[in-house]
């Protein structure tokens, strides 16, 4: 079962909301982060890059408390665009089917199961032909922690939803160490204030409808997340902190961290402008081999690069335009064998 897109937490709390008044409790506190070294390949341009751009890659183990063995359940690319002065995140389908280095053609969320941060960040790189600057990790428990420091959060409850939520709550709130109040269920629809475990089981509904409204719900938790923690009072930091620095992994150090909050606060309101990728998750066929995938073509990247380089989002127009084109062209999925999956 699938976890939460967990991931958002580490830029869009821990740095993005931090004021320069601040800085040096938050660069004492930066060193009880885990920091992971050896990650040479994201020193290297090999890919397309831009100077005035970084691309950092946002995943969200899967893992339950006790567990050791994980894929990443969430994988975002964060990026700070300081040419065009944007914030932008781009949503990484889980079930994508690309070519894992030494794997051969997979889930996209096996690269983390068979070689951790690093293989996964090979296999995007590869794949979509671009170049990550650096990582960041959180785990299962540090979303709740997160969500009940700010105080809870507004998310909008469709009808459709209710079901699903308040199936997974309880299983979410005995995860849930710190909560002290006893378990609540969502008795209505509408505009809810959501505490951490049922923050997270709205995080995880994923039966009820597709990728895409899945993908959505956890967008809407990050924006909620975002708007949250711009209104918190500054003697609230410390509390924030403390609850997400013990569930973060990240090849930044300290001065990374503060360097890029400081160019994520002279963007301005901090907005995130969102792309789902790839563009026909609504496509998703089942193989025998892999089970159900997401179809991936390479013409996609040229428009993922647009949005994140060149500050163009695909409208629906560019994306059928580009994907008749493509099939014109004669490559569409020559670089898969699966005759199942050509032939969807």
């Amino acid at each position: 079962m699938s976890a939460l897109k967990k991931l958002v937490i580490f830029l869009a709390i821990l740095v993005i909301a931090l004021p320069a008044s601040f800085a040096g409790v938050v660069y004492t506190k930066l060193h009880k982060m885990k920091i992971d070294d050896g990650f040479e390949m994201l020193e290297t341009n090999k890919y397309k890059f831009d100077d005035e751009i970084t691309n950092i890659l946002l995943v969200g183990s899967d893992a339950r408390p006790g567990e050791e063995q994980s894929r990443s359940d969430a994988m975002m690319i964060l990026t700070v665009d300081r040419k065009n002065n944007k914030l932008k995140l781009t949503s990484l389908g889980r079930d994508t089917y690309v070519n894992i280095p030494g794997h051969g053609f997979q889930k996209l969320t096996h690269a983390y199961s068979y070689g951790k941060e690093k293989l996964l960040i090979d296999t995007i790189e590869e794949n979509f032909e671009l170049d990550i600057q650096n990582y960041a990790k959180v785990d299962f428990i540090s979303f709740m922690d997160i969500v009940d420091t700010i105080g809870g959060i507004e998310v909008n409850i469709l009808s459709g939803e209710l079901q699903e939520l308040n199936k997974f709550i309880y299983e979410c709130y005995k995860f849930d160490r710190n909560h002290p109040e006893p378990i609540q269920y969502i008795k209505k629809p509408g505009t809810q204030t959501l505490m951490g475990y049922q923050a997270l089981s709205f995080a995880r509904i994923r039966h009820n409808d597709g990728t895409m409204e899945r993908d959505n719900r956890q967008r809407l938790v990050i924006e909620a997340i975002l708007k949250k923690a711009k209104t918190m009072p500054v003697s609230k930091y410390s509390k924030l902190l403390n609850a997400v620095l013990p569930y973060v992994t990240t090849n930044m150090d300290p001065a990374d961290i503060l360097y890029l909050a400081k160019d994520i606060l002279s963007i301005g309101d901090l907005s995130l402008e969102t792309l789902q990728f790839p563009f026909h998750p609504e496509n998703e066929v089942r193989l025998q081999e892999a089970g159900y995938v997401i179809p991936y073509e390479k013409y996609e990247n040229k428009l993922l690069h647009n949005f994140i380089f060149d500050d163009k989002k695909p409208t629906k127009l560019d994306i059928e335009n580009a994907d008749k084109d493509w099939e014109k062209s004669g490559q569409k999925s020559q670089y898969i064998s699966d005759p199942e999956y050509s032939n969807r």
